[in-house]
């Protein structure tokens, strides 16, 4: 492993902000920590590149252990979600900036300067004013100077959040294919599902200072480990539910469950796309609250009769209700799984 945390901990007031957290992140491998504000994943980031010190446990990088380590000597580059660019200093200063630090010569700074704006994108800007960016390439910028020196470890925070929606997507893809190209290790930290997931092989959702799970962005999707992660990863179609064989009992009725689901007493997801839309004569008699354009599709919120928890489908653009419908639910067995248990969220 490149990177290990052992029971990291750390306090601020008494309070443990990061709770003994294990975590290994291999060479080469793009892992992102989610989880929203407080859960810790911001210290867990400032603790590996040396800006907090642990109060108990250990970083260990390169099989070296850190914590006495100061941060400019830890081969590790830091990016910031506000670039944190040096605005008296053009573009190739700002990412020759590692490079001075490591004692490189000018000629060396020159062409590492040219490769890193090549490569993100921004050929031939080396002489232009940090002012005269958009927020884009700033992020460009930013990335070039973290890039500079080699580290064996990149650690973004939060690295597209302020930027807007359609540039973090078109981003997203080119960092992820930057990454695979350098064979870079990277470490991450967002609050954004989406912005992780596209990114990462591993994702880390954290709750509390502790990790909540950690899984591939496909293994969390489908089997989120609670329901916390559920809530967190947008899910909303999420009740208490005792499970019996291959049926649930649910404020919605009989729901089917996965063959091999766990007994007894805990928590069910429905997954939008299986909440099923049939005639009002059949199955679980909903109207149609309210519907949400999502681009692909429709939200549709559901209200059953009974007073029951609202239910969310998504449906096709050409096949949704209309609001004051009433319609009938049935439930796809192969969208549903049952959860580690309630948790509190």
């Amino acid at each position: 492993m490149l990177l290990s945390l052992k029971a990291a901990t750390v306090r601020f007031g008494g309070r443990a902000v990061l709770d003994a957290v294990d975590l290994d992140v291999a060479e080469h491998e793009t892992v992102c920590v989610l989880g929203p504000s407080g859960s810790g994943k911001s210290t867990l980031l400032r603790a590996v590149a040396g800006l907090q010190p642990l109060d108990e446990g250990q970083v260990v990088l390169g099989g070296r252990a850190m914590n006495s380590v100061p941060p400019h000597k830890r081969g590790v580059g830091l990016m910031f979600q506000d670039h944190q660019l040096f605005p008296q200093r053009d573009v190739g200063g700002n990412v020759a900036f590692g490079l001075r630090m490591h004692g490189a010569s000018r000629s060396e700074q020159e062409v590492r300067i040219r490769e890193l704006l090549d490569l993100v994108g921004l050929p031939g800007a080396a002489r232009r004013a940090v002012a005269s960016l958009s927020g884009g390439e700033q992020q460009r910028v930013a990335l070039a100077r973290a890039l500079a020196p080699r580290p064996r470890l990149l650690m973004l925070d939060e690295p597209l959040g302020q930027l807007d929606r359609s540039l973090r997507e078109r981003l997203v893809v080119e960092l992820r294919e930057l990454f695979t190209e350098l064979g870079t290790t990277v470490l991450a930290v967002t609050h954004d599902q989406g912005e992780a997931f596209a990114l990462a092989d591993r994702v880390v959702v954290m709750r509390d200072g502790r990790i909540a799970q950690s899984g591939t962005p496909l293994e969390v999707w489908r089997q989120p480990a609670d329901e916390f992660v559920a809530r967190f990863l947008g899910f909303d179609n999420v009740v208490a539910a005792t499970v019996a064989g291959e049926a649930a009992d649910t404020p919605w009725g009989k729901v089917p469950v996965p063959e091999g689901s766990p007994q007894g007493p805990g928590s069910l997801l429905v997954r939008p796309a299986g909440v099923r839309l049939v005639d009002a004569t059949e199955g679980l008699r909903c109207t149609v609250a309210a519907r949400t354009f999502r681009g692909t599709h429709v939200a549709v919120h559901l209200q059953p009769e009974d007073d029951a928890p609202r239910l969310e489908a998504a449906c096709a653009l050409r096949d949704a209700p209309e609001t004051g419908e009433t319609v009938g639910v049935a439930f796809d067995v192969a969208d549903i799984v049952v959860l580690g248990g309630t948790s509190g969220a």
